[in-house]
């Protein structure tokens, strides 16, 4: 783990790259407790937001996403991705929209609902996806109008 979290930094973008899949690889399986998957989360993010290079940042984001297949993770770590979000292509902003989605926030709504009018049609499913997961999961915080 310690070896993927360095080679984040590495100069060539292949290894990057590799680091991130790597990473993802971890955060699908259950070796890693919650500290350390909000560890290895926290420096993906952190990738994710400087990252020039769309196929590193896609790895990066598909292995944020894994991480929730064992792990509650709080909108806090993941933030962050929200200011980047206008700089991502389509195919990518997916899964940061999905990302911000799983964390059940109900803070995470205001990120995600510009997205709703999205020119992309599979964005704006995803965000459709995304703040219904949030709204089933907190019907408690839901708004009714009557």
């Amino acid at each position: 783990m310690f070896a993927a979290l360095e080679a984040l930094t590495e100069r060539d973008p292949d290894r990057r790259d590799l680091a991130a899949a790597s990473l993802g690889d971890l955060l699908r399986g259950t070796a890693l407790d919650t500290d350390a998957a909000r560890l290895v989360v926290g420096r993906l993010v952190r990738l994710t937001v400087n990252e020039p290079v769309t196929r590193v940042r896609e790895s990066a984001l598909n292995a944020v996403s894994e991480a929730f297949n064992h792990h509650r993770l709080p909108l806090d770590l993941v933030k962050p991705l929200a200011a980047a979000m206008p700089t991502m292509e389509p195919e990518i902003l997916g899964h940061a929209i999905y990302i911000l989605g799983a964390t059940h926030a109900p803070t995470a709504l205001p990120m995600i609902e510009p997205f709703l009018a999205h020119p992309d049609q599979e964005v704006r499913e995803e965000a459709r996806l995304a703040a219904a997961e949030i709204i089933a999961s907190n019907p408690e915080e839901t708004i009714h109008n009557s």
